[in-house]
């Protein structure tokens, strides 16, 4: 299907053409017209699709096309509202609305925390198109600086992200604000029953395209998992990196104490690496994508919540440095990768820990993922350390169980040829040094 099918304003093609974009994604095709035909909409596709122009075309040409301009509703104000979960979500959306509208006459406001008021206030004054997190322009909101009056169209954007985020309740107080007569576009990763009830509270008999199976992984992400003990994942992670095809490298763990902590260790192997997490300030976070999209840093290392606007092309390997605990977060992290019909890995480290959770993500996504070995790669084995019983004597080293001949070890046993320490010191705070272990 051409994109002059697709029945959008002239501005909006040729940008398009000077992209380069040959043909829409599915999720384009099926969406756009339904949006220029004013419907309501819920748009279910996973990230990498194109579903942030899925909505920004139609919404450019419906508030630019004369049609639109000459009807009465065409007052000064802003005319559509755009909410994000999170800055770098937001600022992701504006270069989309700045890149397509470049031919065209309309003016933007961004409404993000983490930086001055001011600015925003007057942008808000004339602004047509508001690209806003929940948080400050509820704030804004409060202080009289935003009125909706004029507006005709909402898109409630990563949905399910903010549904997680715990942005609902603003999100409501919002919407209370806004003309009741009005066009809402609903997108998410994921159509569960939350966002489902939502749907029904914010949107009138909307149309649904959903875009591949509920809740599946890209088709284009090759997922694998490596085990690997919880010490080793960082030297695993390096080892993987001597690879020149990974050169530009999402990186995935729990906490931001652990980002800093595997970005640290990771610069000192001599990998350029940048974090991105809610201890970063909003300087820093987009400082870091930057960095990350124009190739200055190698790797990436996030928490989920600060990930969520994370909305590259070009990432050529996910790491799950963590595993998540839902299936949704493994769905939404593997999902950065593969994008736009790209080939993609997914590469997960799961410990002896991980296995109850894996097998719970094996079952939401609906199929195995295949286990694989390093080649080359050997687990650090920790040295066996003594300990003191309660009886205040020193226990005797565990017995580490040895593989038959010839047979492979398991991700968990030690490297064959291992053979620990014999002979072991321990000092006991009231005791003159002894020996450990077999021999005098």
């Amino acid at each position: 299907m051409p994109f002059r099918s697709l029945n959008l304003v002239e501005g909006i093609i040729r940008a398009i053409e000077d992209a380069g974009y040959t043909e829409p994604t599915p999720i384009q095709a099926a969406a756009v017209p339904l949006v220029l035909a004013g419907h309501d909409l819920i748009g279910i596709a996973q990230t990498g699709t194109g579903k942030t122009a899925a909505f920004t075309w139609p919404l450019l040409t419906r508030l630019t096309s004369p049609q639109t301009t000459s009807e009465p509703a065409r007052r000064p104000g802003i005319r559509a509202l755009i909410l994000a979960p999170t800055r770098e979500l937001v600022v992701q959306i504006e270069e989309n609305v700045r890149a397509y509208g470049r031919h065209l006459p309309v003016r933007l406001a961004l409404v993000y925390g983490g930086v001055g008021m001011v600015p925003q206030i007057q942008a808000l004054r004339h602004a047509d198109i508001v690209v806003a997190t929940p948080g400050r322009l509820l704030d804004l909101m409060g202080q009289g600086h935003a009125r909706f009056d004029a507006l005709q169209c909402l898109v409630l954007d990563e949905a399910d992200r903010m549904l997680d985020m715990g942005f609902i309740p603003d999100i409501r107080r919002i919407v209370s604000a806004l003309p009741r007569k009005r066009q809402t576009l609903l997108f998410s990763a994921t159509l569960s029953r939350e966002i489902e009830t939502l749907t029904h509270e914010f949107l009138k008999t909307p149309k649904l395209v959903q875009i591949g199976r509920r809740s599946n992984p890209a088709e284009t992400v090759a997922q694998i998992i490596y085990e690997v003990p919880a010490q080793s994942k960082t030297s695993l992670l390096i080892h993987l990196l001597r690879d020149s095809r990974w050169n530009m490298v999402l990186v995935f763990t729990r906490t931001k104490h652990g980002a800093d902590r595997v970005a640290r260790q990771l610069e000192n192997a001599g990998v350029s690496t940048a974090t991105l997490h809610s201890n970063r300030s909003q300087n820093q976070r987009l400082r870091a994508l930057k960095d990350f999209k124009s190739g200055v840093v190698r790797v990436l290392v996030a928490t989920d919540i600060a990930s969520r606007g994370i909305d590259v092309d070009g990432i050529s390997h996910v790491v799950n440095y963590d595993f998540p605990k839902h299936g949704e977060d493994y769905v939404h992290r593997i999902g950065r990768t593969g994008r736009a019909q790209a080939v993609g890995d997914a590469i997960s480290f799961v410990s002896q820990e991980d296995y109850a959770q894996l097998r719970a993500i094996e079952r939401f996504i609906g199929r195995g993922i295949v286990r694989k070995r390093a080649d080359g790669f050997v687990p650090a084995i920790p040295k066996p350390q003594a300990v003191l019983q309660h009886s205040g004597r020193p226990s005797q080293p565990h017995a580490v169980q040895r593989e038959p001949h010839g047979r492979t070890p398991g991700p968990f046993a030690p490297a064959r040829g291992h053979q620990g320490n014999s002979r072991r010191t321990f000092k006991h705070p009231f005791q003159r040094e002894r020996r450990i272990g077999n021999g005098s």
